[in-house]
């Protein structure tokens, strides 16, 4: 099977930074289908880390575990923009490193 021209980009945002997230990742271009835009979902849940020596974070405290409740949004974008969606995203995101993941996506027509 041929290399698909589609990704999803799934990030972890705490709940309050949620729409500028959301709305960078629109403004770079995913979540462009037909005649929509700024599609995406949405779940919620609780991230969980513990900041190590040398960390500056947003939310919590060296050495203390933290629990934040988050959304995990999730775009559909066309390849070829998936690293400049990404980089928007991380820039509009509050951690100092976002948690975030790509997955290949085939569309019926690449099937």
């Amino acid at each position: 099977m041929a290399e698909s021209k589609w990704v999803q980009i799934s990030i972890y945002v705490p709940m309050g930074n949620a729409e500028d997230v959301r709305t960078a990742l629109a403004k770079a271009g995913a979540g462009r289908m037909g005649n929509y835009r700024g599609a995406s979902w949405s779940t919620t849940g609780v991230g969980r880390f513990t900041p190590m020596e040398g960390a500056k974070p947003t939310i919590g405290a060296v050495g203390v575990p933290s629990d934040v409740p988050e959304h995990k949004i999730e775009v559909l974008a066309p390849r070829e923009i998936a690293r400049s969606v990404i980089e928007a995203a991380i820039a509009a995101h509050p951690y100092e490193e976002p948690a975030y993941y790509v997955t290949e996506v085939f569309m019926a027509d690449e099937l």
